[in-house]
Formats: C-alpha cells, structure tokens, sequence
C-alpha cells in the first residue's frame, strides 16, 4: 500500500497521529480540535510552562476551555511536550509558530524555519506537513519543500506538503475552528488532496485551490482587504473631525445600502498578530519583483499614524478644559488589541501610552485582562489599575481603547471629567448631558 493510501486510511479511521507545532491562539484551538474528534494529538511548544499547564488539563487561552482540555488529556488524547524528537511518531505534522516582522518591516521567518529544521530530524516516510504560520507566497514551495527534499525523501512518494492559512479570530463567539472553512492549498495536487482529508476530518468545510501559493497570497488578501479598508475610515474619521461630523453617524447611514457597501469602523490603530503584519509580507514580496504595492503602503501610514491622533484629540480635550497635558492624569481604559482578550500584541495602545508619556503626561491605565504592560520605548513596565470611582474621578481625561464589554461606559462618563472615545462605546449616550465632555473619534 502506498504512503498516500495508508495516511488517508489513518486519517478516516482517527488512528493518524497529530502534532502541533506552537500552541498560542492558533495551534492551542487546533490540537484540541484533533484531540476532541477523537485523534491521538500532541502539541510541541518550547515554552515548558504552557506544556505544563496544558498537561495538568488547563487552558490559558479563552477560547479553549479548560473544560475542553481537561477531557481531552483525562482521555489520553491530548498531551503536550518540549521534546521535538517525538515528531517522528507524528503522521501529520501542522506548524504554528509566530512570523513577525524585522524592525525593517521584511518578514521574520526564523520561526518557520527553526520548526521545520525539527521536521527534517525526523522526517520519515508518510507524513504531512502543514504550514498555518501567515507567510510570502512561495514559502511553502521555495523554502519548506527543498529542505525535506534534502532528506532524500520524495514529494508524494514519502511525504506530503500543504499550506493552509489560520484563520482565528479570538473572542469571536460565532466562529471557531470547526466552523471556518478550511483553504488548502498543495505543493502539489496529491499533497492537496491529503491534507484536506486531514481537515475535512475536523472542520465543516474545506476549500481546496490549485497551489501552496494561491492559499498563502489569500491569507495575505484577507488581512490587506481589512487593512486597507480600515485606513480608509481611519482617514475619514480625520476628516469629519476637521469638518466637525460624527463618523460613526456617516458610516451607520451607509450601512442601509443593501449592496455594494461594507461598514467598516475608525479605532485608535490597528493590533493583534495579522492586519499590522500580513500586509507588509505581500508589498515585500512585491518588492522583490519590482513591483510597488502603493494601497497597502498608504493604509500602513494612515493606520500607523491613528495613535498620534488618538493624543491631538486627548491634548485638544484638555485644552479645552484649559489644562496641559504635560502633567495631567490620563486613564487609559483598556490596553488589548481588541474586545475580551488578553493579547497586547501590537495594540495601539502602547504607543498612545507612550507618546502621552513623552508629552509629560501621569498615565496610569485599566485593563482586567491585562496586569501588565511593557513599553519598548523606555523599557519599562506599567501595572494595571482597578477600573474604580476614584480612579475615574482622579483623572484629568479618560480614553477609552479597547471596549471591553465588562467596562459600564455610561458610569465612566458620569464619573469622568473628560473621555475621549476611540471605539463609540459612549454611542446612544444625551448628547446634552455629556456635551463637551466626550469626544469620540
């Protein structure tokens, strides 16, 4: 029997055994996804802690409850390790590691690289490897596949190669792992048609397309179409704050068109680990083929440029209340990148905290998912305070980043002097009882 032929037996009978290279948001909801429909699954982490944690039945992420987890290990079908030799037991190898980008903003992907070296120790006949890790189209092609061939181990003949983008959406309640459809895209058609019996086990739905690239560049589109489109009303917001119209009142009239209109909202920046990120992987590989990709670049410096103006509107607020903000006390409610989630990465949020800073401002924040900050900038690290009246009452302004659902958005504007609302989470309060005391984007 061929390699193909048996994989694809293992698969349909759950007895292929699953490895997951990186457990954060994305690989966490994956191995436990495989583990709870029954397949022998392990996660490969090098942090021992998260190893540890998730061995003793624990989750630290929200979206996977421990619950979930506790199941899954209390039946054997769920374990974690920092042993990267037991990939060799693995018939179907997923990475999910980090790819970030270098202070120069040309991709990082060491990450990859480091876990697929893992792979190569090991590789033996009758594996698939999968990468989810956000890439360059031709990642997968021009830089996974001829390290394993290097092995001399044979595509199709001994192992299979695929990509297939990860599509988590933390605090989404609605979609999940199970419930996103699956893109999958080969090395080759063979490879292809493995992996998606491999999700096709787990998911809803899998949509199969003719290459490894084609699947890489729709991970880059979906990111760039959201950024781009966010640095559209970024750009907006700034222009009806100069003719003095309300954004959110403009967008939600637009919102009624049934047809060719999407909304799309202003934030304080963009964060989290794909919308900053995933843009800059596609222009760079546009670069390299002379080619300039001038929307995503304008989108960049739109969206980049928000936190500066998230401070012009908090130093025209207490302008107005004929303060400085050079030793005025700001409260910056909420410090994640997005609602209910604990993940700072790249959350706009840091940098208004520190240009706020620079300008000589006491800036404390409150964050009940978010203990602590650390701030590049000047390297030090900021403790969150308890969201209380007499924090709110002690503060010269307020300015509310992340709207958590947990945080009562009419209390803190009857108790603030000031607040400056980068998320419309003040929407539906008297505009004549709070007038000149909120400001929103």
């Amino acid at each position: 029997m061929s390699n193909k032929h048996n994989l694809l037996e293992k698969i349909a009978s759950r007895t292929a055994r699953v490895g997951v290279i990186g457990l954060g948001y994305v690989g966490l909801p994956l191995v436990v996804e495989f583990a709870g429909n029954g397949f022998e699954s392990t996660g490969f982490e090098v942090d021992a802690r998260k190893a540890e944690i998730l061995n003793r039945g624990e989750s630290y992420i929200p979206d996977v409850s421990t619950s979930e987890v506790a199941k899954c290990v209390a039946e054997n079908r769920l374990k974690a390790t920092t042993d990267f030799s037991q990939l060799k037991e693995q018939d179907i190898i997923i990475i999910c590691v980090p790819t970030p980008l270098r202070k120069t903003k040309d991709p990082d992907v060491s990450y990859i690289l480091a876990a697929s070296e893992k792979i190569k120790e090991t590789l033996r006949p009758g594996q698939l490897i999968i990468l989810e890790s956000t890439t360059y189209p031709g990642t997968t092609d021009e830089v996974l596949k001829p390290m394993f061939d290097e092995t001399g181990h044979v595509l199709d003949v001994d192992y299979f190669l695929a990509f297939s983008p990860e599509r988590v959406d933390p605090g989404n309640e609605k979609f999940n792992t199970k419930n996103i459809t699956k893109v999958v895209g080969g090395v080759s058609s063979v490879s292809a048609e493995v992996a998606a019996a491999a999700y096709g086990a787990i998911v809803d739905r899998v949509h199969s397309v003719s290459s490894a690239r084609v699947a890489e560049t729709c991970k880059l589109l979906e990111n760039t179409f959201r950024a781009v489109n966010i640095g559209l009303v970024n750009e907006l917001a700034q222009l009806c704050h100069t003719l003095n119209i309300d954004t959110w009142e403009v967008i939600a009239a637009a919102a009624t068109k049934p047809f060719g209109f999407m909304p799309f909202y202003p934030g304080p920046g963009i964060g989290g680990h794909c919308i900053p990120l995933d843009p800059h992987y596609l222009s760079w590989k546009a670069r390299m083929h002379g080619f300039e990709a001038r929307f995503i670049s304008l989108a960049e410096e739109v969206n980049s440029r928000m936190p500066e103006h998230v401070v012009e509107l908090v130093t025209k607020g207490l302008n107005n209340h004929r303060k400085p903000v050079n030793g005025s006390k700001v409260l910056i409610v909420g410090v994640a990148y997005k609602r209910d989630i604990d993940d700072v990465r790249e959350s706009p949020a840091l940098a208004i905290i520190e240009k706020l800073q620079q300008l000589g401002a006491d800036v404390s924040y409150a964050d009940p998912f978010v203990p602590e900050i650390h701030l590049e900038g000047n390297g030090s690290r900021i403790q969150a305070i308890e969201l209380s009246q007499s924090a709110v009452t002690g503060a010269d302004c307020v300015v509310i980043v992340t709207n958590h659902s947990a945080v009562n958005y009419e209390w803190l504007a009857e108790n603030a002097k000031l607040v400056v609302d980068t998320r419309n989470a003040t929407r539906g309060l008297s505009e004549e009882r709070f007038e000149g005391k909120i400001i929103r984007l």
